[in-house]
């Protein structure tokens, strides 16, 4: 079994601003596995925030190349490396290479029925509430809009989006930008201008005080929930988890983490970080019947994989199988 590993850089449409920093690249790590005459693939995006770097994922893959077999299943990967980016790109990779040498899907592979097309957030960049209102407008046709916060003049932001997108359901991510006094008032009066979900208001190491506060808008996890082992902390505190495959290190443990979730009553959101198809198809998988769908990666680069996932305005079909699974 080969592994191949190579970093890729894809520009952005524009530049993308959160609470913690701009970017205007997707820096991701490709993996591929050659074997029995079949390649798989898959991409990762090492994210700073989690302490990864393009060097540190590749050098973990590489690290892991001498164990690999014909015989390497997704088990296996999930006893090699650790939750995060580097696992996920191997894990993704190898479910890859089994479905195409069985000439079956993925989704046929965890017995699922086959896949159905979803509707993605599209997300806003973190601006002023002027440029905000404009993105907005410019996008008011999306019936699912996203937008980045950062604490001081979120409510201004909200208010400029709601007047130039109407119609569109409305959901914020602050990414850990709040403090525990905005979480209340900034939670009741985003529900009069009709915003569905607050993700992850308080820094992953400072929201256990949310279980004790009352809040208007269900709340997300994001920062906070990368594995099952999470869940039971968070149970109290939020209402929705996050699952992002490059948080839980793959498919594998996002399907179990997506079941752990629901037997405890949690709602499902489906995340992505900045990617292009490749990264979305095995998401994709994932966000089946999730109440919030945010995989709208390729939509913020500059071009895509040949081929990528189709997308008509919001809608994200399933992937076809030269491109994954």
């Amino acid at each position: 079994m080969e592994l191949r590993v190579r970093h890729e850089s894809w520009p952005l449409v524009q530049p993308f601003a959160i609470s913690r920093g701009r970017r205007t690249t997707a820096d991701i790590v490709v993996v591929e596995l050659v074997g029995e005459g079949v390649r798989g693939w898959a991409e990762c995006i090492p994210y700073a925030r989690y302490g990864e770097s393009i060097e540190d994922v590749m050098r973990a893959l590489e690290e892991a190349a001498p164990r690999l077999t014909d015989r390497v299943t997704p088990e296996h990967v999930q006893r090699w490396l650790p939750p995060g980016a580097a696992r996920n790109g191997l894990d993704c990779a190898v479910w890859d290479w089994q479905a195409k040498r069985q000439g079956v899907s993925v989704a046929e592979l965890l017995g699922l029925p086959p896949l159905q097309p979803l509707t993605t957030a599209f997300t806003l960049s973190l601006d002023t509430p002027e440029r905000m209102a404009m993105a907005a407008r410019q996008n008011a046709f999306r019936p699912l809009l996203k937008s980045k916060l950062a604490g001081a003049g979120d409510l201004e932001r909200m208010a400029a989006i709601r007047e130039n997108a109407p119609h569109s359901v409305l959901i914020v991510d602050a990414n850990e930008a709040w403090t525990a006094d905005m979480v209340e008032d900034f939670c009741a009066k985003l529900a009069a201008v009709g915003v569905a979900l607050v993700e992850q208001p308080l820094p992953a190491g400072e929201d256990a005080v949310l279980a004790e506060m009352h809040h208007a808008v269900p709340l997300c996890a994001d920062e906070s929930c990368h594995t099952r082992a999470d869940l039971d902390r968070l149970c109290g505190r939020y209402e929705v988890v996050n699952i992002k495959l490059e948080k839980t290190g793959g498919l594998t443990e996002a399907m179990a983490l997506r079941q752990a979730a629901r037997e405890r009553g949690l709602r499902l959101m489906v995340g992505c970080m900045l990617g292009t198809s490749l990264a979305m198809a095995p998401a994709a998988v994932v966000a089946q019947g999730a109440e919030f769908v945010d995989l709208d990666g390729p939509l913020l680069i500059g071009r895509d994989r040949q081929p990528g996932l189709r997308y008509e305005g919001s809608l994200l079909h399933p992937y076809e199988p030269a491109l994954w699974g």
